[in-house]
């Protein structure tokens, strides 16, 4: 099932998308804002079967012909742009799926709702073409963008648009919907929300994953025996962490969140709010060895790395870099 209540989080997203509905003042488009795995394409999902439902309220029925159609995703006048390459939404693939499609009335709904995810991929004619449609749209038309990052988008569309910025949601919330709906129990889900940062589709596939257990066991043992290994063992074992699916990005993320264990340790001397309480004995002798600028340090060359590998700096030499920080430092 699914309508507003079951969001997690996202309160002023709900309440404006839910206002619209309710007075009947729904805007032509709508940017929504957020990390990947989010939960976009959830909000996208449930505020496009709310304006088709025959009931016409605030929150989908999900008994009516149209959100029974939604639910199934086959929803005539719900339309999910989609594009060829996988790096770009190109001028030809918003010609064919909006403009040459708006102008057409609905077939059976009150509103034609066209969702994009990725919309950061659309290049610029592709961007110039949908202005074309946001700048005169027909009474009917409702363009949902899902983007992770609206800086790329021209600013005469995001003038044009709501901008819907989803937010955190807090880790016990998280925590909460791991715990009941998936049955996680309660040390895994920690460690689940330390890593997803309030990113709730993170949550979920971390939680699910038989490589995250993989890639975390390695990464602890990683980080244990750091001090005593030869770099090009060091670099070996990181390369070998990405025959899993998880993003090195995921394997930096775990090594930051041992290290603010440490840092936590450190100062507190309190094992109850440590990510990684059951490596406690490894934990406190990293903290005993650290200075607090050093783990500083380290938690600081990570984002570095993360940074570098956005930028695709080469793997080994960013690899390399940090593990010489952290053997310094850590």
């Amino acid at each position: 099932m699914a309508d507003f209540q079951d969001i997690i989080g996202q309160e002023q997203i709900k309440e404006h998308l839910q206002n619209a509905l309710t007075a009947k003042k729904i805007s032509h488009a709508y940017i929504i804002n957020g990390e990947k795995a989010s939960g976009k394409e959830f909000i996208a999902k449930i505020f496009a079967m709310a304006l088709q439902c025959e009931k016409g309220e605030a929150n989908p029925c999900q008994e009516c012909h149209s959100c029974k159609q939604a639910l199934s995703d086959n929803q005539p006048d719900i339309i999910r742009v989609t594009h060829e390459k996988p790096n770009t939404i190109s001028v030809d693939d918003i010609r064919a799926q909006i403009n040459n499609d708006v102008a057409i009335k609905p077939y059976s709904s009150p509103y034609k709702v066209y969702i994009m995810n990725e919309a950061e991929k659309m290049t610029v004619q592709a961007q110039n073409a949908i202005l074309k449609t946001l700048e005169e749209p027909p009474e009917y038309a409702v363009i949902l963008l899902l983007t992770t990052n609206v800086s790329s988008l021209l600013p005469t569309i995001l003038s044009r648009c709501v901008v819907l910025n989803m937010k955190p949601v807090a880790d016990t919330l998280v925590k909460k919907y791991l715990m009941e709906q998936m049955q996680v129990p309660d040390y895994k889900a920690e460690v689940c929300v330390a890593f997803a940062r309030g990113n709730i589709g993170k949550a979920k596939m971390l939680a699910s994953s038989e490589d995250f257990e993989n890639v975390k066991s390695e990464a602890v043992s990683l980080l244990k025996y750091i001090q005593d290994m030869e770099l090009h063992e060091i670099v070996a074992a990181i390369k070998k962490s990405s025959d899993y699916k998880l993003e090195v990005n995921d394997y930096l993320d775990i090594m930051a969140i041992w290290y603010r264990d440490v840092l936590l340790f450190k100062a507190t001397k309190d094992v109850n709010h440590l990510v990684f309480r059951e490596e406690i004995q490894s934990l406190r002798k990293i903290a005993r060895r650290s200075s607090y600028e050093g783990i500083e340090r380290v938690i600081e060359a990570l984002q570095k790395a993360k940074n570098r590998l956005n930028a695709n700096v080469n793997f080994e030499l960013t690899m390399e870099l940090l593990m010489l920080e952290i053997k310094e430092n850590g």
